[in-house]
């Protein structure tokens, strides 16, 4: 398995990072700031899913689902780059409905990016053996997992 090296993590974490905070200005939200620690656990669990290589093993992992951060994962069956990644997150924007806000199915890559009350992220990037690669991103605190009511105070239409 081939594994990004460090030039090219720090790369996709600032390509991560900028597409990130650019898509949450439009939306009123403050810029992210880059957390080391959460980039060094999304980079381990991105190394587990690129040795695991199977789409039917693309999961979130117990961290996420008991509520410690947030957590958004992409594979792409090339080299896919962190803005490529953001930016098909936020494509799910289009089947937001900003007028119902609230959990919404297929919108919660789109969610977690743009979350007002979110404050860091970190993120990690894997390639398996067949070239694929397996993206990671956590967000904390987390958000979009959070009560109906807080959608409208954190997901705001783009300006």
């Amino acid at each position: 398995m081939g594994l990004f090296g460090s030039k090219e993590q720090r790369r996709f974490r600032r390509d991560l990072l900028e597409t990130h905070n650019e898509y949450r200005t439009w939306h009123g939200a403050p810029k992210l700031k880059l957390s080391k620690k959460l980039s060094r656990s999304a980079k381990a669990y991105a190394r587990g899913l690129a040795e695991t290589n199977s789409i039917a093993d693309l999961r979130h992992s117990p961290e996420a689902i008991e509520g410690l951060y947030g957590e958004s994962i992409a594979c792409a069956s090339y080299q896919q780059s962190g803005r490529e990644a953001s930016e098909l997150w936020y494509t799910e924007m289009k089947r937001y409905n900003f007028e119902t806000p609230g959990y919404q199915p297929r919108t919660s890559h789109f969610t977690a990016m743009v979350w007002r009350s979110t404050v860091k992220v970190g993120c990690g990037v894997a390639r398996a053996e067949d070239g694929s690669t397996y993206i990671v991103a956590r967000y904390f605190p987390p958000g979009n997992m959070i009560e109906e009511g807080e959608y409208a105070e954190n997901v705001w239409p783009p300006r």
